[in-house]
C-alpha cells in the first residue's frame, strides 16, 4: 500500500531552484517542516527531486507516492566492538552509529592490495553508469564524471580473498555479495546524492529484487589518499568520511521487513586536488543472481 502526497507547483519550482543553487537537502527539509509539512512527506519530496536530478528524468509535478510505513524490524549485521576479526585481517572500528547503522573503519585493506587492485582495474575502466529508475537499465550520466569496472566474484586470488574478508566483515554469506566495483574519480569528479537500494519503480529492479532480495548494506573502501575533497557525505545525517587509503565507510539501509531507510542518501564530494580510487561492496538479502545468470 502507498500514500499519495500532493504539493503545490510553487514548492516544486522552489526545490528545483534551491537544488540547482547547491542548497543542502537537509536544509530544504528543515525549511519545509517549518512551514508545517510533516517530516516524512518533506523528506520524501526532496528525495524524489534528488533522484530525478541524478537520473536526468522529469521532476515530480505536484505529487509523489510514498509506501505506507510498516513497523521497523532492526537487524544487527555489523559485529559489536572496536575491532572485528574478518577472516585474515583485524578491522578497526573508529566510530559507529546505530540509527541508522553506520561505521567508519580502518585497516580494511593494505597498501599492496590497494595498488594491485588499481593496476588490475585501469585497463578495464569505463564511464560510470547509474540505474535509470524508469527503465532499470544502466545509463551513462554526465553528472557523475567517474570511471568504473566490476570484478566477478572470486575472479582471481586477490579478489577471492577480499570477497571472503568483506563478507565476513559485513556479516552476511559470501554468496549474498555482488561483485566488487572499483571507481576512479579524477580531479573535479564526484557524484550527486543517491541511494544504493533498488527502487521498485521499474521491471528490471523488481526482477532483481525478486531474484536476490533488496540491497541491505554497502562498504566503500578507499584505495588511495585524496589530497583534497572526495569525502563520502551523508547530507541527511550531517556526516562525512575522508578518503584515506585502507579506511572504509560502512552503512545499512534495509531492515528485516525489507523496509529501506532514505537517510542513507549519500554522495561523493568533488575531488578538488589529486584523484580518488574506491572499492564498493554491496550485499543482498539472499544469494545474488545477476540477470545474465538467470537467463542461462
Amino acid at each position: 500500500m502507498s500514500t499519495v502526497v500532493r504539493f503545490s507547483p510553487d514548492l516544486g519550482r522552489w526545490l528545483t531552484h534551491n537544488l540547482n543553487a547547491g542548497q543542502m537537502p537537509q536544509a530544504l527539509v528543515a525549511t519545509m517542516r517549518k512551514q508545517g509539512m510533516n517530516h516524512r512527506a518533506a523528506q520524501g519530496i526532496v528525495a524524489a527531486y534528488l533522484d530525478a536530478r541524478q537520473r536526468g528524468g522529469p521532476m515530480p509535478a505536484d505529487a509523489i507516492e510514498l509506501p505506507d510505513e510498516v513497523p521497523s524490524e532492526p537487524v544487527a549485521r555489523l559485529a559489536p566492538g572496536t575491532r572485528i576479526l574478518a577472516v585474515d585481517r583485524e578491522i578497526v572500528v573508529h566510530s559507529r552509529g546505530e540509527d541508522p547503522v553506520f561505521a567508519a573503519l580502518g585497516n580494511v585493506v593494505d597498501a599492496d592490495e590497494c595498488k594491485a587492485l588499481i593496476e588490475m582495474a585501469k585497463p578495464r575502466l569505463k564511464p560510470s553508469t547509474l540505474v535509470d529508475p524508469r527503465s532499470g537499465r544502466d545509463v551513462v550520466s554526465d553528472k557523475r564524471a567517474s570511471w568504473g569496472m566490476f570484478f566477478r566474484l572470486g575472479e582471481n586470488d586477490l579478489v577471492a580473498r577480499l570477497d571472503l574478508r568483506l563478507s565476513a566483515l559485513m556479516n552476511l554469506p559470501l554468496e549474498n555479495g555482488e561483485g566488487l566495483q572499483l571507481l576512479y574519480y579524477p580531479t573535479g569528479a564526484g557524484s550527486e546524492p543517491h541511494h544504493d537500494y533498488l527502487a521498485p519503480t521499474n521491471a528490471a529492479n523488481r526482477e532483481s529484487i525478486a531474484r536476490s532480495g533488496q540491497r541491505v548494506s554497502t562498504l566503500v573502501t578507499y584505495l588511495n589518499d585524496a589530497p583534497e575533497g572526495g569525502q563520502t557525505v551523508f547530507p541527511q545525517l550531517g556526516l562525512g568520511v575522508s578518503p584515506i587509503r585502507g579506511n572504509a565507510c560502512y552503512f545499512e539501509y534495509c531492515d528485516g521487513n525489507g523496509r529501506v531507510d532514505a537517510r542513507s542518501l549519500h554522495a561523493s564530494a568533488p575531488v578538488t586536488r589529486g584523484d580518488k580510487w574506491v572499492m564498493t561492496k554491496w550485499m543482498r538479502e539472499r544469494r545474488f543472481v545477476a540477470a545474465d545468470e538467470a537467463a542461462r
